[in-house]
């Protein structure tokens, strides 16, 4: 028996304060994760961690390998070849659900296998919502079997997701055995991806509701009712005035927004303009309809009902933009209210609604609406800004014009070549055994940049270092575990509370037990934490350590049930316009089903448990 000692106490505490922030978002993840590892330097005589300890997040091979691919990958993103993929898939689909849908799992998963799934999916999610469009599809349908896929993917190769990594490293670190090989568990990865897809393609459909509205995201967001067409009679006071000073005057004090000006069949942006208004011009007016028909009295306008205003007078591809926003967690304007952000000031973008992570519509009074993590934005705004708003961190872009990625001839460019090739080679020498993972990660950063597939600066703003603070947080935290007993303790505890159970059914409960935490505190800190206690179970049970390893990792990418759990989860949440309620009725049978799959796949493809 394990006697249990004050640094235990300490630690379990850390661990506990962390879980708690982890799931209330007091602080963001990363913050929280540098705030331990303060913690654990400075109770060193309890926690037994140093200095040098303290700060091996930073240095670990996981921790540099994840960051290399992130940067790889927005490598080979820039190159648009995972675009191309879009009239591919339009073909094979030829306007059938079912079809479009088995396309989609069955691109994404392989893809993310070897190009980290967060910009996959922010790449298709414009792509799939397009399509669905065109097929008169709800894109509820699709999205979160997009989201899904890439994680099932992830479980290909080593390489397939953050949690694959760290959990090789924690593997190593608690074994003195080698990191998991690239393909090692790509066999079993195989067969659970398969099994998911089988489940996306025939139950999921049936389970998933059609939040969205399929074709019209005006009214997917309720818009239309506060939206308006109003025509300037060549009596009214507005007439040779300067269309961006109207727009600047209505919004201050109406809180009403000028979208455009209609002139025959000419548009042009009110905000951004210096034309004068003229009589017979028709304008485009958001408000709510108290204040549009305040606006009308006063400026002696004529209200016209029958024009309704859709998708279509707002997005025209060769003058103003429609697009749909997500704010990822990461994003530096979370906790900012959308007047900080002066969008409309800043970029002339134009909100027309905000939908909460919980499904709620804002469609007015926006200046005081705070962002959180999760929310998407409707909103309306010129080509250029569409385009720069998608190439910064503080938003992803989810509904735009897909840009040509192509020669006329159909053949990739020769960057997409070069990035291809980059990858390949990073895979292969990493395979082969001829250099560390990390290594040859790194290397392949440095061949992006010199073949121009990627300039430096992207290559640090596509790291997601929020992830990196985590991991470099909850590595440490878990090495306090292991050095001062914890681990111990609690794989002694589990080995007694599961004594009469056979080894198989502990293999599966630390998969459950995984794939639960991953949906509230994240995979990585799940896996931090679980591996080093399922290993020290194992030799407690006689059992082979390896097995439960694998059981602990793959359990990482099943964060099914929450839009929180995952990061592309969170990406999908309001473009496809779900409920937390959704994730738990698609999610749920599936984790459940995986937790049998993959328990016995480890047994076939690796034998008994026990000796």
């Amino acid at each position: 028996m394990v006697t249990v000692t004050t640094g235990m106490l300490v630690v379990f505490a850390l661990v506990v304060v962390t879980m708690f922030l982890f799931v209330t978002e007091t602080a963001p993840p990363d913050v929280t994760a540098i705030g331990v590892i303060v913690a654990l330097v400075v109770l060193e005589p309890w926690t037994q961690v140093d200095l040098e300890t303290g700060l091996s997040g930073f240095s670990n091979a996981a921790t540099i390998t994840i960051l290399a691919m992130y940067a790889l990958s927005e490598g080979v993103r820039q190159t648009g070849a995972i675009r191309t993929l879009g009239n591919a898939i339009s073909r094979f689909a030829h306007g059938s659900e079912s079809r479009l849908l088995a396309a989609v799992v069955g691109l994404t998963g392989p893809i993310a296998g070897v190009v980290n799934n967060t910009p996959v999916v922010a790449v298709f999610i414009p792509m799939v919502a397009e399509l669905a469009d065109q097929m008169r599809v709800s894109p509820s349908k699709l999205l979160i079997p997009l989201s899904y896929a890439s994680m099932l993917g992830g479980t290909l190769t080593l390489i397939g997701t953050a949690t694959n990594l760290v959990a090789s490293e924690a593997y190593a670190a608690a074994t003195g055995n080698p990191p998991f090989s690239m393909f090692v568990f790509t066999p079993l990865g195989i067969v659970v991806f398969l099994v998911g897809a089988v489940y996306l393609l025939t139950v999921a459909p049936r389970l998933l509701p059609e939040r969205i509205e399929p074709g019209n995201r005006t009214a997917s967001y309720g818009v239309q009712p506060f939206l308006a067409r109003v025509l300037v009679p060549s009596r009214s006071p507005l007439v040779g005035n300067p269309a961006r000073d109207v727009a600047d005057d209505a919004h201050r004090d109406l809180n009403i927004d000028i979208l455009d000006v209609l002139r025959g069949d000419t548009h042009f942006i009110a905000s951004e303009t210096d034309r004068d208004i003229d009589g017979r011009d028709m304008l485009t007016v958001r408000g709510d309809p108290e204040k549009i028909q305040q606006f009308c009295q006063l400026a002696d306008l004529r209200y016209l009902p029958r024009a309704a205003v859709t998708d279509f007078e707002l997005d025209q591809p060769d003058r103003v933009a429609l697009v749909e926003l997500v704010v990822p967690r990461e994003s530096g304007l979370v906790g900012d209210t959308i007047g900080e952000t002066r969008l409309r000031e800043r970029y002339d973008a134009t909100v027309l609604a905000v939908r909460r992570r919980g499904g709620d519509l804002i469609r007015e009074h926006f200046r005081d609406v705070e962002l959180h993590a999760g929310d998407s934005l409707l909103l309306q705004t010129t080509q250029e800004t569409a385009q720069y708003l998608g190439e910064t961190d503080d938003f992803i872009v989810t509904s735009e014009i897909a840009e040509e990625v192509m020669e006329q001839n159909g053949a990739l460019s020769p960057t997409a070549l070069r990035a291809f090739a980059i990858v390949a080679a990073v895979i292969g020498l990493a395979a082969l055994g001829a250099v560390p993972i990390a290594i040859a990660a790194l290397g392949g950063v440095v061949a992006m940049v010199a073949t121009d597939c990627l300039s430096p600066s992207d290559a640090y703003d596509a790291v997601s270092w929020n992830v990196i603070f985590l991991l470099a947080g909850v590595i440490p935290l878990g090495r306090a575990l292991q050095l001062t007993g914890g681990v111990a303790l609690i794989a002694d505890l589990v080995g007694q509370a599961t004594a009469f159970l056979p080894v198989i059914a502990v293999l599966a409960a630390f998969y459950l037990l995984t794939g639960l935490l991953a949906n509230v505190i994240t995979p990585v800190a799940s896996v931090v934490l679980v591996v080093p206690i399922a290993i020290d179970t194992a030799q407690q049970l006689g059992a082979d350590p390896f097995g439960f390893a694998i059981a602990v990792t793959f359990a990482g990418s099943t964060a099914f049930m929450t839009p929180i759990g995952y990061q592309t989860n969170l990406m999908v949440y309001g473009p496809g316009g779900y409920r937390f309620t959704d994730y738990l009725r698609v999610g749920g049978p599936l984790q459940m089903l995986l937790t049998v799959v993959t328990t016995l796949g480890i047994v076939l493809f690796w034998g008994p448990l026990t000796g």
